[in-house]
């Protein structure tokens, strides 16, 4: 075989595997679409009354469904949208930050960012006796902030992704203590509202949360979908990034923003639902393969772990439970279990 037979045939290699990757992505995709749309179904549907899909979308419709118009229209359904909509903001932001960071253990619940959003969002709770937008606002800008904190406190002339992780798990124990010592600081009723909402709760969802997570899932989502890209490059490591002409400084802080955004945004509206942000991207990798940044799906797979988790929440414990409580007890073992993959790989360091 000569050289020019050797590069076409390289070539044709090269696109056929391109082409498979791209087929697989847009099956994992679909399937996971589908399944969020079926579990949406299903949790509308299921309750202590079980409706059939002629009510369930009949009452999707706008039609007045006698029996049914109030309990899916106006329970259920916000409730759904709302845990759909945080799962696909908790999914996006974790695994931004562990593509970029080029480590598994850097989600935001992991490195302190989740807690920053905790403790601003009881402090609105307990302390001003805020809710709906004003809470979104203190929660988001908590984010923010320790989000800054963070990245300062590691910052070596790069982001330091090891140093970040370390960094973030010690000021995450702090602001645990701090928001421990606003809770019981409150009064009965304010303590018993913030530490349902801690554990991650779409019990208080309703119409008044939907409009501004969505809008805020629209706003930083797609620009954070369209750095997919260049968060790719970021993988093989900054100096070769900037090589590549990316803008590593600008990406990584619009990376942060964005998907800071996204999270506290989530977390006001349905609490800190444990876990989420720290399995999705994993899990979403994993069913897509290694061609690209699985953002899209890992939304999809935070909202699947979040509406599953909400039905069995609902319907197989003796009592309800917080949807949070189902994630911590799934996500638990599962980051013991990463952990010790991880170890015996070594990619700590």
């Amino acid at each position: 075989m000569s050289a020019h037979d050797a590069v076409i045939h390289a070539l044709h290699g090269l696109r056929t595997v391109r082409r498979r990757a791209t087929r697989r992505r847009i099956l994992v995709l679909a399937a996971l679409a589908a399944l969020t749309l079926l579990l949406f179904y299903l949790d509308l549907s299921y309750g202590r009354t079980f409706y059939e899909p002629s009510k369930v979308f009949g009452v999707l419709a706008g039609q007045d469904v006698p029996g049914a118009g109030f309990i899916i229209g106006e329970l259920r359904l916000p409730r759904v949208i709302v845990g759909t909509l945080a799962g696909i903001a908790f999914g996006m932001a974790g695994s931004s930050f562990q593509l970029m960071l080029r480590n598994t253990m850097a989600s935001p619940d992991i490195i302190g960012i989740t807690s920053g959003a905790n403790l601003a969002a009881v402090v609105g709770i307990i302390v001003l006796h805020w809710s709906g937008t004003g809470l979104s606002m203190l929660a988001m800008a908590g984010g923010l902030a320790t989000a800054a904190a963070v990245s300062w406190l590691s910052w070596k002339g790069i982001l330091a992704p090891t140093r970040l992780l370390l960094m973030g798990i010690g000021l995450a124990a702090a602001l645990n203590a701090a928001t421990s010592w606003v809770l019981i600081r409150g009064d009965q009723w304010d303590m018993q509202a913030a530490s349902r909402w801690l554990t991650g709760s779409l019990a208080s969802a309703d119409w008044s949360d939907v409009p501004q997570l969505a809008v805020i899932v629209i706003v930083a989502g797609v620009p954070l979908l369209a750095l997919a890209r260049q968060i790719d490059v970021l993988r093989l490591g900054e100096s070769t990034a900037r090589e590549l002409g990316v803008r590593v400084d600008l990406v990584q802080t619009m990376v942060i923003v964005l998907a800071v955004i996204l999270l506290s945004s989530a977390t006001a509206a349905s609490g800190p639902i444990a876990f989420v942000s720290f399995l999705s991207g994993p899990i979403a990798a994993w069913l897509s393969g290694p061609s690209r940044p699985a953002l899209a799906p890992a939304g999809l797979v935070g909202a699947s772990i979040v509406l599953l988790s909400d039905i069995v929440a609902q319907h197989v414990p003796p009592t309800q439970l917080p949807v949070g409580v189902i994630t911590g007890i799934i996500g638990g073992p599962a980051l013991i279990a990463l952990m010790v993959r991880m170890s015996r790989k070594q990619v700590f360091v």
